[in-house]
């Protein structure tokens, strides 16, 4: 019994952490699908061509929240020990990486048509990705801001803000999509180039409300954490750099499994890419379920580590764990029981090209009830290593999985066995149920240990 009232608090705790955060990430996905809905309804060429830029962006911008995730662990751990002055180190340096990283990265972004060509893509494909991401690729400075802000804000529990920002954030994104894109209101019929718009407003938008949110509040200013901001604080650099490049290629191995298979589906054709990135936009909005709570788990996690408590350290993983298992098995009676409807969500009702469309996503969402176990599994094994701060380790064990193993596997059943799209994603299956069984042991093995883990 008192094991039971043990899990039972730890899984309040967890709920209370959690609960805003994965509103927050599925008012964040809800623009993904907005975008994917929207898109659809315009046109099947448009659908295809974001999903090409939507998941070039996505890869980087998940390679760079690494900063972003060295956050949430760290400042957990300093506010537990009533820290102020490492909590505003620690972010600062993290929002200078990240700004450092988004100038690195955009003339990738500027530049994508001719490496869409080069990766095999149809060129008019290739254009209007290249089109789309010279404007909403911009959001890469916004984004990667707030991604840092969100996991300052959350570590210091303060998760409802994160919540709502996010979800004004979403009402803008659908209107001005539903305008730009159309021409509904008077405004212009934009297409992918009004899709672009209204991601990178929406993005200044969070950014605003959420940087407005860190500076102004009265319990916050102890912090401090823009005065001065020019100035650099080299060892907070390099131990958030440390920390945070492992776990932006961790998320580059997961991501590039996934962008990777777009890709792929790409070579099958344009009506299966739509249909994948239908499927995916699904698949991603259960997901962001996991992510909240692993998220959770990342700070209490990190505050059990800054405490020394190895007994609290496995509760939070005992909990996290039966808990996102528990919400993937209600996923896999979704996908199997009512794929059409969710994917008819999707598509204009008088697209020739629906009939199509419905039955290559509903075989796609079948395998996807295959790997939904493993995939909330790795997701928080994730969350509880980062909470532990160990990073470089399940770095590879998760590059292992979802590239020597993953990615592979999706070609080879795709095309080898000619199984095509459904091929693809049991490959997807593959490298994540791999990478699931590599991090719980990984953890359980680290999580005994008397003294707190290095980076």
């Amino acid at each position: 019994m008192r094991d039971l009232s043990a899990l039972a608090r730890e899984a309040r705790a967890l709920a209370v952490l959690g609960l805003p955060l994965i509103g927050g990430h599925m008012a964040q996905i809800s623009m993904h699908i907005t975008d994917t809905v929207m898109l659809g309804w315009y046109s099947v060429e448009a659908l295809a061509a974001v999903v090409l830029g939507a998941t070039g962006f996505f890869v980087l911008f998940i390679v760079g929240s690494g900063f972003a995730w060295a956050v949430m662990p760290k400042v957990a751990a300093a506010n537990a020990n009533g820290d102020a002055a490492e909590v505003r180190r620690t972010t600062r340096m993290a929002l200078w990486l990240s700004l450092i990283f988004g100038a690195a990265v955009m003339p990738l972004l500027w530049f994508s048509g001719p490496l869409l060509r080069a990766l095999g893509q149809d060129d008019a494909l290739a254009a209007a990705a290249e089109g789309y991401l010279r404007i909403a690729g911009w959001g890469i400075f916004p984004a990667l801001i707030v991604m840092v802000l969100k996991s300052y804000l959350a570590a210091l529990e303060r998760t409802g803000v994160v919540l709502w920002a996010t979800v004004a954030g979403a009402v803008l994104n659908a209107l001005l999509n539903w305008a730009l894109i159309f021409g509904n209101w008077g405004a212009p019929e934009l297409g992918v180039t009004g899709a672009a718009i209204a991601t990178l407003a929406t993005q200044l938008l969070t950014l605003g409300l959420t940087a407005g949110y860190a500076a102004l509040h009265p319990a916050l200013r102890r912090y401090t954490l823009f005065v001065r901001f020019w100035r650099p604080d080299w060892g907070a650099f390099a131990a958030v750099f440390r920390l945070g490049w492992p776990i932006g290629l961790t998320s580059l191995a997961e991501s590039g499994l996934f962008a990777a298979s777009a890709l792929m589906m790409g070579w099958v054709g344009t009506q299966e890419l739509a249909a994948h990135g239908i499927a995916l936009e699904i698949v991603s909005l259960i997901f962001m379920i996991h992510v909240g709570l692993a998220n959770a788990a990342t700070i209490r996690a990190g505050q059990a580590h800054g405490r020394v408590d190895t007994a609290g350290l496995r509760l939070v993983a005992a909990t996290g764990l039966a808990l996102v298992l528990g919400i993937a098995l209600l996923a896999v009676v979704l996908f199997l029981v009512a794929p059409e409807p969710l994917i008819g969500l999707f598509l204009s009702p008088d697209d020739p090209a629906r009939p199509a469309i419905l039955a290559i996503g509903a075989s796609l969402l079948a395998v996807a009830a295959l790997f939904q176990l493993a995939d909330a599994g790795q997701v928080m094994a994730l969350g509880l290593l980062r909470g532990i701060q160990d990073t470089r380790v399940p770095m590879i064990y998760a590059s292992v999985s979802y590239w020597l193993v993953g990615i592979p596997a999706s070609y080879v059943l795709g095309f080898t066995l000619g199984w095509g799209g459904p091929g693809i994603w049991a490959g997807l299956a593959i490298g994540l149920a791999l990478a699931f069984a590599l991090l719980v042991w990984r953890f359980w093995h680290r999580a005994g240990a008397a003294a707190p883990l290095p980076a």
